[in-house]
């Protein structure tokens, strides 16, 4: 058996063994003035899957952000979940694997915390902490973004494993 289906099945495994912990990994976050979200911890079991996986911090991989809006410039993200493809393989998350997040679109800059990742072999959902991010420009939104959306210009991201959201 490979190392990575190994670990794959090791982490699946001890999903099997806990309750909920990736997706209640959204609740509660506080918001700062702007509408953007505030720090929040990565959770226990997220980071606990993560050295599972052998996913460091800033561990990296290219990403669509929008599984619904694939390789589409400009393309506009809303308030709340997002489904995004890895375009590369997230250390042994081998692309075109699903993750999923959430998106606040209220502040200048689009934030898209990502807190499960999914094979598309129908493998259970493994909680991580990464986000997306883009060089200069940043996830700037255009101006004429209406409230609850981001009209951003490209379509893709990088994706970076993070220990908590700042």
């Amino acid at each position: 058996m490979s190392s990575n289906t190994f670990a794959l099945l090791c982490c699946a495994a001890l999903l099997v063994m806990t309750s909920g912990c990736a997706s209640s990994a959204t609740g509660g976050v506080a918001l700062r003035p702007d509408g953007a979200p505030g720090p929040q911890d990565c959770p226990e079991k997220a980071r606990e899957v993560m050295g599972y996986l052998g996913l460091h911090v800033g561990d990296a991989a290219l990403a669509q952000l929008d599984a619904n809006q694939p390789l589409t410039p400009p393309i506009t993200l809303y308030d709340g979940p997002i489904e995004s493809v890895l375009e590369d393989d997230l250390g042994i998350i081998e692309a075109p694997s699903r993750l999923y997040g959430q998106v606040w679109t209220s502040g200048p800059i689009l934030v898209i915390r990502y807190y499960e990742a999914q094979r598309l072999d129908g493998g259970k959902r493994l909680p991580i902490c990464a986000v997306a991010r883009l060089g200069s420009g940043e996830l700037r939104k255009r101006p004429e973004s209406k409230p609850g959306t981001a009209i951003i210009d490209s379509s893709r991201a990088g994706v970076f494993i993070v220990d908590g959201f700042r």
